[in-house]
């Protein structure tokens, strides 16, 4: 890539966080409409994506028809959409419009396990899911993440999930750092529900798809002797705001057996799917790895 066009696509990503941050400004209820608009728009043009959604969706609801599962898939680009604009919210808002903005649900779960020692949020992938750096606020955290490929959006990234106190800990520095944070007191924001290949992976149940899993949560558990509490970050309808709701810790959790600790961890992910399935981020492609044998499923 020549300096020029490095540059050119330098000068792009600042224009496009000034026009975010601008556009953060506005009320929440229009910027939800914004971003149904734009959900819309995306899910006619972006055929690529459409397609892994409903691959995604087929192997998950079989029994739901194609007309239902096309319906699931249009309700999840407006989702999608709206979240785009969520991220205006969680980047840049301060705490009191937050707070304003967020509602929790079953959060003595988490305060119970705060006061008996480390916890690991165990946070699938929904599209408001960066609505939980309010969090930070109440207790010093620590959120791995994949490295953005752009460094303006990398420093932005850092930036904004880490305002309120965060360690931000790529997945390329490893287990170390995220071990440290757990030992002095950190709570582990942890989104381990992609796909990563077959290493440190197993072939754990997802919706009845045996699904490429990370084991790392139970390994961390048991190293820091945390405690692993589902967090789900969802929309609420027209805009309302957001709502963070936990479950219970994971009983007898880890146990040891990486499958059966994968097995867990991903059931309770897929309890939170089922209750907002439009709002899970089915665009990713969860099951590029296959076992052996088994076809590809985005070919």
């Amino acid at each position: 890539m020549s300096e020029r066009t490095g540059s050119l696509r330098q000068a792009f990503a600042h224009a496009v966080l000034a026009f975010l941050w601008l556009i953060g400004r506005l009320p929440l209820p229009l910027l939800a409409v914004l971003g149904k608009g734009l959900g819309v728009v995306t899910y006619y043009l972006y055929g690529p994506r459409r397609r892994v959604v409903l691959a995604n969706l087929a192997l998950c609801f079989p029994d739901q028809d194609r007309a239902a599962r096309r319906r699931l898939a249009r309700a999840h680009f407006l989702s999608l959409g709206q979240g785009i604009f969520d991220l205006t919210v969680a980047w840049w808002a301060g705490p009191a419009r937050l707070r304003r903005l967020v509602r929790f649900r079953g959060r003595e779960h988490y305060d119970r396990a705060l006061a008996q020692g480390n916890v690991i949020l165990l946070v699938p992938h929904f599209t408001a899911m960066e609505v939980g750096c309010l969090l930070s606020t109440e207790r010093p955290m620590a959120n791995v993440y994949r490295r953005l490929p752009n460094p303006v959006f990398e420093r932005a990234f850092r930036e904004a999930i880490g305002r309120f106190g965060a360690t931000m800990i790529t997945q390329e520095q490893g287990v170390r750092p995220v071990l440290k944070a757990l030992r002095e007191g950190r709570v582990l924001y942890y989104l381990p529900d992609q796909d990563f290949g077959e290493r440190s992976s197993v072939f754990a149940p997802f919706f009845g798809v045996p699904t490429s899993t990370l084991h790392a949560v139970g390994r961390l558990a048991r190293a820091a002797s945390a405690q692993v509490v589902p967090c789900y970050v969802w929309q609420r309808p027209r805009g309302a705001g957001y709502e963070i709701a936990f479950a219970p810790a994971l009983a007898d959790f880890p146990s040891g057996d990486p499958l059966r600790d994968a097995t867990a961890t991903n059931e309770a992910i897929e309890r939170g799917v089922r209750v907002h399935p439009e709002q899970y981020f089915w665009v990713h492609k969860r099951f590029k790895t296959r076992p052996p044998g088994y076809p590809s499923v985005y070919s």
